[in-house]
């Protein structure tokens, strides 16, 4: 009997959450863009998730590292690259470097980017954008003075400052990349939860939180922040698709993965030697540049639908 009250107010308690959902759910199925957007994803997803079965490595070649492109050793050090072919789908890349493991295993390796970018820069931009909005006064010119110095400067300008110093200090090439992504990404988040901080600090259910005894951190954990997220998930959802844009440009630039390396970016700078030829060799270049056009749509179809759907201004039209 008491398993099956609690199981019943269970269900009485997520019945609003199930209904919203299924709203959102809804919502989003009407649109077509949204729904190709969703299939795009799940298209990368499936490819990221099944790497290792869809290109598994059969030259005989280990590295520690999976996403370390292998040579096929039986078409030796040969520096022009060679056309698709049952061995190769995609063909093969300077010094027989196989396109299609390095397409597949490069969508493991933008979702693992993407997901190391967002989480930090959501956290840093989340904690300091509350505690800008929350407090003001010195806190507030602090934070934000410095949030304003970094989105001064063009982004990929800045980031490739930044590789060039990290790299000088002893950093990877690809761990100084990242980083520098984080740097220039927290801004914009921050900025973002101080404006939405500051729209929802002056409502009336705050003031009653204050009034009952409500500690700061509570506060703005339990009854802000969950009322600020949404414009959050939105943009870091457009974003997930320009980090990736971000790092293959850094890549294609010399100054984010090594040489070998799963990332489209890289693969496409390898290809550039080979572009003054015209299309003779257009298989090292144009099957990343379709990987990298296919991620970034999905993701920004999807942002597009989110913000129709959590916007409560355009949501119920």
């Amino acid at each position: 009997m008491r398993s099956a009250r609690k199981t019943g107010s269970f269900r009485q308690r997520m019945q609003p959450s199930i209904k919203e959902f299924k709203f959102m759910l809804t919502r989003v199925l009407k649109s077509s863009l949204s729904v190709a957007g969703l299939i795009l994803i799940l298209y990368n997803v499936v490819l990221a998730v099944f790497a290792p079965i869809i290109a598994p490595n059969n030259t005989g070649i280990a590295y520690r590292d999976p996403y370390m492109v292998p040579a096929d050793p039986a078409m030796g050090l040969v520096p022009t690259p060679s056309p698709p072919s049952a061995k190769h789908l995609f063909g093969t890349s300077r010094l027989q470097v196989d396109v299609f493991y390095g397409c597949v295993w490069g969508t493991r390796f933008a979702f693992q980017l993407g997901l190391e970018v967002i989480v930090t820069t959501l956290a840093v931009g989340v904690v300091l954008g509350m505690l800008a909005g929350y407090y003001g006064g010195f806190i507030d010119e602090v934070i934000m003075r410095f949030t304003d110095i970094i989105l001064a400067f063009p982004g990929l300008i800045l980031a490739m400052v930044f590789v060039a110093v990290l790299s000088r200090a002893g950093w990877t090439t690809l761990n100084a990349a990242i980083l520098s992504i984080i740097l220039i990404g927290w801004p914009g988040y921050t900025r973002l939860i101080r404006g939405e901080v500051l729209r929802v600090k002056g409502e009336d259910y705050i003031e009653a939180a204050k009034a009952s005894g409500a500690s700061d951190i509570r506060i703005m954990t339990r009854h802000i922040l969950p009322n600020s997220i949404y414009s959050i998930i939105v943009v870091g959802s457009l974003d997930f698709g320009s980090i990736v844009l971000t790092a293959a440009a850094l890549s294609f630039l010399g100054l984010g993965s090594p040489p070998g390396y799963a990332d489209w970016g890289r693969l496409i700078f390898d290809g550039v030697p080979y572009a003054a030829n015209g299309l003779r060799f257009w298989w090292v270049f144009i099957y990343p540049g379709i990987f990298i056009v296919l991620f970034t749509m999905g993701w920004n179809l999807l942002g597009d639908a989110l913000r129709d759907v959590l916007d409560p201004l355009s949501r119920r039209r």
